[in-house]
């Protein structure tokens, strides 16, 4: 007898070789099972509204799951007329063509192992080698690693592993982040490691509203697994296996002397040891910042369709997301919230409650760190600080106002101007007359 998975995933094929219409999701359904199951037009109904349009983001896995969770389905396999698979789906039914949305993304065409290690000037044993993530425990302090480790300290507590991969793995992550993810669009929502889009244009959407509130994904980058990266791959028309090495080459398994030695000689828990450990988006990569935000594109998609059903603005950067609107959504936040965080735990986050933030327009509005009561503005203590600095270095030597010890001081300072610029131009001209009039002849370059 097959079992509910089996029949699931058969179901799941038909559905995703078809149309994607209520009628052709029944039509495929009955097909497969063989006959009309009078749970099948709410169970459709379901996948629709859960999928909508996008439904090639979803593996077969994943709308098997759907499926599976369905309480109409698991009734039927409690009754005594189980549901059973009467015909697979062998062959796609509609043409094998690419659909229009990945023919427009123009990628290249890989169709197995030998045309990608030709794609990346690499040799099918070097495709391999670089491929393999499986073996990196025995590899923690080894030359043979394909990745640096250094843990960074959060400034709210707690510890961030920085993964950078060795040059000639980079090398690789950067054709394949230039010639396959650069020419993948992420969701409007998403502003973050984005040409045309920063920071600035993040917070720009929630200027003079009534509340804003601000939602932090836990582990963003490591939370999105392998196995997601591999769907991903599948889904821009690449076969299994040339997709499971792409994924392969952009993820990593953290050693887990790596993730001991952290926990063991630190009072601050590394909390996403266990995603660490798993195959994992690896945050100091060069395809992860674009692998993030496709993986998230469901997320967006699905946050935004509840923005707009509530009248409010809502953007991503990065794992920051951030919702604006009137004093009816400041009324409906008790709601509001539960309902962003049960969509993150379906689309694989998790919400870090600790760093949610809910800001009225009586107090201070900041979004990346810009202020954003009535327009977009720098903080009055950032501005302050730099103006007391650059009034003290046009006074008196610069170098005695470099307590931090910058490298080169001046081109620090003129990093935080040319920050402030982009915010506040009118605001920042006076500070970029002190400057300009600051004597740097005498200040040291540290080496």
């Amino acid at each position: 007898m097959d079992t509910p998975k089996q029949v699931a995933l058969a179901i799941a094929d038909a559905l995703l070789a078809g149309e994607f219409s209520h009628i052709a999701l029944m039509k495929n359904m009955s097909w497969v099972l063989g006959k009309k199951w009078p749970w099948i037009p709410s169970l459709c109904q379901k996948i629709y509204l859960h999928a909508g349009p996008h439904f090639y983001h979803y593996s077969r896995h994943e709308m098997a799951a759907l499926i599976v969770d369905d309480r109409g389905f698991d009734d039927a396999w409690r009754g005594k007329d189980k549901p059973q698979i009467k015909q697979y789906c062998l062959q796609p039914a509609i043409a094998p063509e690419k659909p229009a949305w990945l023919q427009a993304l123009a990628l290249p065409e890989l169709s197995n192992s030998a045309d990608l290690a030709k794609h990346l000037n690499l040799s099918i044993g070097d495709l391999a080698w670089f491929a393999d993530q499986w073996r990196q425990d025995a590899q923690a302090s080894s030359q043979l690693g394909h990745y640096h480790y250094r843990w960074l300290e959060k400034a709210t507590g707690g510890w961030r592993l920085l993964e950078v991969p060795k040059s000639r793995l980079r090398n690789i992550q950067r054709k394949v982040l230039q010639q396959i993810l650069n020419r993948v669009p992420p969701h409007a929502a998403a502003q973050a490691f984005q040409h045309g889009r920063s920071s600035l244009s993040h917070a720009a959407q929630h200027t003079g509203q009534r509340v804003v509130v601000r939602l932090d994904l836990k582990d963003f980058f490591t939370s999105i697994t392998g196995s997601r990266l591999h769907a991903l791959f599948a889904k821009l028309g690449y076969p299994e296996k040339v997709a499971g090495t792409l994924a392969r080459l952009c993820s990593n398994r953290t050693p887990t002397a790596i993730v001991k030695d952290k926990a063991s000689n630190s009072q601050a828990s590394v909390s996403s040891g266990h995603l660490l450990r798993s195959p994992h988006l690896p945050q100091g990569a060069p395809t992860s910042p674009a692998l993030a935000n496709l993986c998230a594109y469901r997320l967006d998609i699905r946050l935004q369709a509840l923005a707009d059903r509530m009248q409010v603005s809502y953007s991503r950067y990065a794992d920051d997301l951030t919702f604006s609107g009137n004093a009816q959504f400041e009324q409906s936040l008790a709601r509001f919230i539960p309902q962003v965080a049960a969509i993150a735990i379906e689309e694989g986050f998790v919400l870090n409650y600790r760093k949610t933030r809910i800001m009225r327009a009586a107090t201070r509005q900041q979004v990346t760190g810009i202020v954003v009561n009535s327009h977009c503005n720098v903080k009055r203590s950032d501005y302050d600080t730099l103006k007391a600095i650059l009034t003290n270095c046009l006074r008196s030597n610069p170098a005695s106002q470099n307590r931090e010890g910058h490298a080169n001081f001046r081109i620090h300072l003129a990093g935080k101007l040319a920050y402030m610029r982009m915010i506040n131009p009118a605001r920042t001209a006076k500070l970029q007359a002190l400057f300009d009039q600051i004597n740097w002849s005498d200040t040291p370059v540290v080496a």
